[in-house]
C-alpha cells in the first residue's frame, strides 16, 4: 500500500483498470476528504452528503470501468465536477418533492393553498422558467456555476467563493457578467418573462 501513496491519480488509475482494487481504494482514500467536504458544503445535509458521495464515487468507477474517462484534465477536478452536478440533481429533485416533518401542530390544510393559478398562468410560469433555463446554458461556465450556486442553492456569495475557489469579488462579477448577458439574450431574443 505504500507503493500506491506515491503514486499519481493516473498510475492508480491504470493499475485498478489492470484489476488492481487496491488502486481505487488508494485513489478514494486520497481525495475523499476534499470531494465528501465540498458535497456537504453545497447540500448542508449530512445524509444527503453521504448519498452523493456515495453516488459520485459509483459514477467514477462505472466510467473508469467503461473505458470513457480521458486523461486531459486533473482526476480530482473531474471527480469534484461530477459531484458538483450531482449535488444541483439532487437539489432540483428535493425543490420538486417538498417534505415536511409533521410535527404535532402540522396541519395538512395548511400546505394546501386556497388559491391555484389558473392553468394558462402555470403554463406561462413554466415556458417562462424553461426559456430561462435553456438560455442560462449558453452561459459561460463559471458564470453559469456561480448563478446556479446562487439562484438554485441559494448560497452566499462566500460560499460560492469558497466552494469555487475564488474572491468573493470574482464571485460578485460573474454574477454580475451572468445576469448581463442573460438580460442581453432576453432582448436579442425578444423575450417576455412575466406573467
Amino acid at each position: 500500500m505504500k507503493v500506491a501513496v506515491s503514486l499519481s491519480d493516473e498510475a492508480l488509475i491504470g493499475r485498478y483498470l489492470k484489476g488492481d482494487h487496491n488502486a481505487l481504494e488508494s485513489l478514494i482514500s486520497r481525495h475523499q476528504k476534499k470531494v465528501y467536504t465540498y458535497i456537504l458544503m453545497l447540500v448542508r445535509n449530512k445524509n444527503e452528503a453521504d448519498d452523493i458521495f456515495q453516488d459520485t464515487f459509483i459514477k467514477v468507477i462505472n466510467t473508469l470501468r467503461s473505458g470513457s474517462y480521458n486523461e486531459e484534465g486533473k482526476f480530482i477536478q473531474w471527480i469534484m465536477r461530477i459531484a458538483h452536478n450531482l449535488a444541483i440533481d439532487s437539489y432540483r429533485n428535493n425543490k420538486r418533492i417538498p417534505i415536511t416533518d409533521g410535527g404535532d401542530d402540522f396541519d395538512i390544510f395548511d400546505t394546501i393553498g386556497l388559491q391555484d393559478p389558473c392553468i394558462e398562468e402555470q403554463m406561462i410560469v413554466t415556458q417562462i422558467h424553461k426559456d430561462v433555463r435553456s438560455l442560462i446554458e449558453y452561459l459561460p461556465e463559471d458564470q453559469k456555476e456561480v448563478l446556479y450556486m446562487r439562484m438554485y442553492r441559494d448560497m452566499s456569495f462566500k460560499e460560492i467563493a469558497e466552494a469555487t475557489n475564488v474572491s468573493i469579488n470574482t464571485a460578485l462579477g460573474r454574477m454580475r457578467y451572468a445576469l448581463i448577458n442573460l438580460r442581453k439574450m432576453v432582448n436579442e431574443n425578444k423575450m417576455v418573462l412575466t406573467v
